[in-house]
C-alpha cells in the first residue's frame, strides 16, 4: 500500500513546499516511486520541481472538477525524478466551483484511485489555509506531516490544525493520523526556538521527528533554479537534513 501524506499547516512560510519537493527527491534517491500533488494555487511546488506552471493546459484544477483524469495531468519532474500533479492560479477558483459538486471533500481521493498503486509515496502539498482544498488533501491522505517553525505563534496555530484533523477523522476519513511534526528553519542559537522545540517534544513525544531542518541558504536558493536542493548542492546542510528525514520515515514504516 502506498503511503499518502498530506503536508499541511495553515500558517504560510513554514516550509511546506520546500519539504514536499525535497522529501520527494530524497525518497527517489533511496529508490522509492513518488508522486507529488500540488494543491496550492500559488503553484510553487510545481515551479520548484522544474515545471513551468504558465504553460500547462491541464492541472489539478481540471482533476478536481472532473474535467480530466489524473493520469492525463501527470508531469515528470526531470530535476527530481518524481511525478507531479501540477497547479497554477486557475486552482484559486476551484474553491467556489466545488461547493455545489457531489462529494466535494473527497474528489482528490477518488481521482487518485486511478494511479495510487503506481507509487510508494504520494505527497500532497496543501495550501496555507484550512479550506476545501486542504480538506481534499486530508481526505485523500492516510497521514499528516506538519512542518512548523519553532516560534510562539506556531503552537497556537497547531491546536487549530489538530482540531481540524480530528473533525476530518470523525466525519470524513477515520483512518487519518498525524505522521509527525517537522521542525523547520531551525536555528539552535535562538533560545525561543529551543523552548518551543522542547514544548513540542513534551506534548507530542515520538510524533516529533528526530530530524530537524536547519535554516539554510541553499534550501532557499534551490527553487529559483527549479531544482530540489539535492540537485543544487547535495552536500548542503539542507540536503543532508532531507535525506535524513527520508531515512527516518522509512525506518518508522518498516
Amino acid at each position: 500500500m502506498p503511503r499518502v501524506l498530506a503536508i499541511t499547516n495553515q500558517k504560510g512560510g513554514v516550509g511546506k513546499t520546500t519539504t514536499s519537493i525535497n522529501l520527494a527527491a530524497s525518497l527517489v534517491t533511496v529508490g522509492r516511486r513518488v508522486l507529488l500533488v500540488d494543491l496550492d494555487p500559488q503553484g510553487n511546488a510545481t515551479m520548484g520541481s522544474g515545471i513551468d506552471k504558465r504553460g500547462l493546459k491541464v492541472t489539478v484544477y481540471q482533476v478536481l472538477l472532473g474535467e480530466a483524469p489524473i493520469s492525463a495531468v501527470r508531469v515528470r519532474s526531470q530535476s527530481g525524478g518524481f511525478d507531479v500533479i501540477p497547479a497554477n492560479r486557475e486552482l484559486a477558483g476551484a474553491e467556489i466551483e466545488m461547493v455545489d459538486l457531489p462529494e466535494r471533500e473527497t474528489r482528490l481521493k477518488t481521482a487518485l484511485d486511478e494511479i495510487r498503486d503506481q507509487y510508494d509515496f504520494v505527497l500532497i502539498d496543501c495550501p496555507p489555509a484550512l479550506n476545501l482544498l486542504t480538506v481534499n488533501g486530508l481526505c485523500a491522505a492516510n497521514a499528516v506531516m506538519i512542518p512548523m517553525q519553532c516560534e510562539y505563534y506556531a503552537l497556537e496555530g497547531l491546536s487549530d490544525l489538530v482540531q481540524t484533523i480530528k473533525k476530518v477523522r470523525v466525519n470524513l476519513n477515520p483512518g487519518l493520523e498525524i505522521e509527525g511534526l517537522l521542525r523547520t528553519m531551525y536555528d539552535p542559537r535562538n533560545m525561543l526556538a529551543q523552548q518551543v522545540s522542547d514544548q513540542l517534544q513534551q506534548h507530542f513525544g515520538d510524533k516529533v521527528y528526530r530530524t530537524v531542518i536547519p535554516r539554510n541558504i541553499r534550501l532557499a536558493e534551490a527553487p529559483s533554479h527549479g531544482l530540489p536542493v539535492l540537485n543544487f548542492d547535495r552536500q548542503s546542510k539542507g540536503a543532508l537534513a532531507y535525506l535524513a528525514l527520508a531515512g527516518e520515515m522509512l525506518g518508522k514504516s518498516t
